[in-house]
């Protein structure tokens, strides 16, 4: 918190439709669990379906939505990619949110 006579600063509006997307990231349950999956290992599209039992579009559609909030990112291994998290910050979010719903 900031001292009394320290003047305050208000978010530029990139800043805040970063932060308002990333949290629209983290309010959605199947974003959550891959992230969450994510944090743990690297996967693939169809290893990330299988583990959580969704559909590989559905997987594929919220990887997009991560991607291009730059959360996770891939790396290419013959024609699989392999999604890991590119964001320890959001990771760090997540987490602590987990945390706050289980009173850890």
């Amino acid at each position: 918190m900031k001292e009394n006579n320290e003047k305050y600063e208000q978010l530029d509006e990139e800043t805040l439709f970063i932060v308002s997307q990333t949290f629209k990231a983290l309010s959605d349950p199947t974003r959550i669990r891959i992230l969450h999956l994510l944090g743990e290992k690297e996967c693939s599209v169809s290893e990330i379906a299988e583990e959580l039992s969704l559909m590989q579009s559905t997987v594929s559609h919220q990887l997009r939505f991560l991607k291009n909030l730059r959360l996770v990112k891939f790396r290419r291994a013959g024609t699989t990619l392999y999604y890991s998290i590119d964001d320890e910050h959001v990771m760090t979010l997540l987490h602590q949110s987990i945390h706050h719903a289980r009173h850890d």
